[in-house]
């Protein structure tokens, strides 16, 4: 009975997605109902650590920016091992950020922290049903009050363009810059997620670590000269003073996480409001063709969430800094077995077991059930005993290794899932 279920299910899939592929991407607006993103109250943990200071349950350090900086991220459990550097111009503080004063980024699984020296502290929050959440304020002043934190409209000039699909989202760009930090070629826009080579990302970042990458565009910048641009490199330190950011690093690994993490959460993100926007417009219901663009919107976050496009990884391998692996493994979820899908592999690949860690995330745990149970579908067919050429890309171990740390681990797995 499963099996013919299975087939049933497969069946409708496939004719969904046939009939949905001549049609063009939905763009939804944010701004008005069922969504009204503008109105919402955040519950992302930002906001969730706004209300505990303003009860005096949390006191931060605003003796000077790198204590208030550290203890910040302390507050919202982002480890400082995250650091990555970027020197590129492409920020709401275009005009102080240059290879001569790099911004750093923190992150966590749902919150990103960025600060630039002399500049303002930038928060990215994911709200479990709302997404990205941003906030822009003052850095602290030496002995001077927390200040009062307001939501930014302004992020939403690049977070809500072309690159996360006119919805508020996470963006990344590489590029060439200039001295001024100002975007002389693009080598990647509009696009996020481990899917990208690796040799198309990080300029206009700072790389460190033993990534092993033999072509990057990675600590460089352009000058331009006689009708063409002239390659100079731009090591971290080189023209910046590393001594005012937390660390001299911007590691490999945190940049591949970052990277995983913002085609995760736009994808998801996308998602979710496509399915708000359809029960709104089929007045709770969902008719056949609303069924179809749900079954679109699965099949794209099946084969994201299993890596089945991820980047090919330097023959020989990476390695990733040490303080960073200890404090991304701190929270892992483990199978009975002791697997988990935090598990860095890192030699071929970036994890053991190819099933994203983000589904760990409250927006994967609010998302719609309508949506989870189709990509959940869509995940089984790559954890097959033998799946198709389409779903084939893992081992037949890693699909057990995966199938076992899902069903230990999860709690809203279909029923038939077990």
């Amino acid at each position: 009975m499963r099996s013919r279920s299975l087939s049933i299910l497969l069946f409708l899939s496939i004719s969904a997605s046939q009939g949905a592929e001549t049609k063009p991407a939905r763009i939804i607006d944010f701004k008005v109902p069922p969504h009204s993103y503008l109105e919402w109250k955040p519950k992302d943990r930002f906001a969730e650590l706004q209300e505990r200071a303003q009860k005096g349950e949390v006191k931060l350090d605003t003796s000077n920016d790198k204590a208030f900086l550290t203890s910040l991220l302390e507050a919202l459990n982002i480890p400082i091992s995250s650091q990555i550097l970027v020197f590129s111009a492409s920020s709401l503080q275009s005009e102080i950020i240059n290879p001569r004063n790099p911004r750093a980024l923190y992150f966590n699984e749902d919150t990103y922290l960025g600060w630039v020296p002399g500049g303002l502290v930038e928060i990215i929050a994911a709200d479990p049903e709302m997404g990205p959440m941003f906030y822009v304020f003052d850095r602290m002043r030496p002995g001077g009050p927390v200040p009062n934190v307001t939501r930014s409209t302004k992020c939403m000039n690049c977070h809500a363009g072309n690159a996360t699909r006119r919805l508020p989202g996470l963006i990344a760009e590489s590029l060439l810059v200039s001295r001024a930090g100002s975007s002389l070629e693009t080598y990647r826009r509009d696009v996020q997620g481990h899917q990208i080579p690796l040799e198309d990302r990080f300029g206009g970042w700072h790389l460190t670590g033993e990534h092993n990458l033999t072509q990057n565009h990675a600590n460089v910048m352009g000058i331009p000269n006689a009708g063409k641009n002239q390659i100079v490199s731009v090591d971290p330190g080189q023209y910046s003073d590393l001594s005012l950011h937390l660390l001299p690093t911007s590691d490999i690994l945190p940049n591949l996480t970052n990277e995983h993490q913002m085609g995760f959460e736009n994808r998801l993100v996308y998602a979710i409001y496509t399915v708000r926007q359809l029960k709104h417009e089929g007045k709770g219901m969902l008719g056949a063709a609303a069924k179809a663009e749900i079954e679109e919107r699965a099949q794209e976050l099946a084969r994201y969430i299993m890596f089945a496009d991820e980047a090919k990884f330097p023959t020989k391998g990476m390695v990733g800094d040490p303080a960073y692996v200890r404090d991304f493994l701190r929270d892992r979820k483990t199978s009975k077995a002791g697997l988990s899908l935090k598990d860095l592999d890192l030699k071929t690949r970036m994890f053991k077991y190819r099933c994203s860690y983000m589904i760990y995330t409250d927006t994967w745990k609010h998302a719609p059930k309508e949506l989870k149970d189709r990509i959940y579908y869509h995940m089984a067919l790559y954890l097959r005993e033998a799946p198709d050429a389409q779903h084939a890309h893992l081992a037949a171990a890693e699909r057990v290794a995966i199938r076992s740390i899902l069903k230990d681990t999860m709690t809203d797995l279909p029923a038939w899932w077990r």
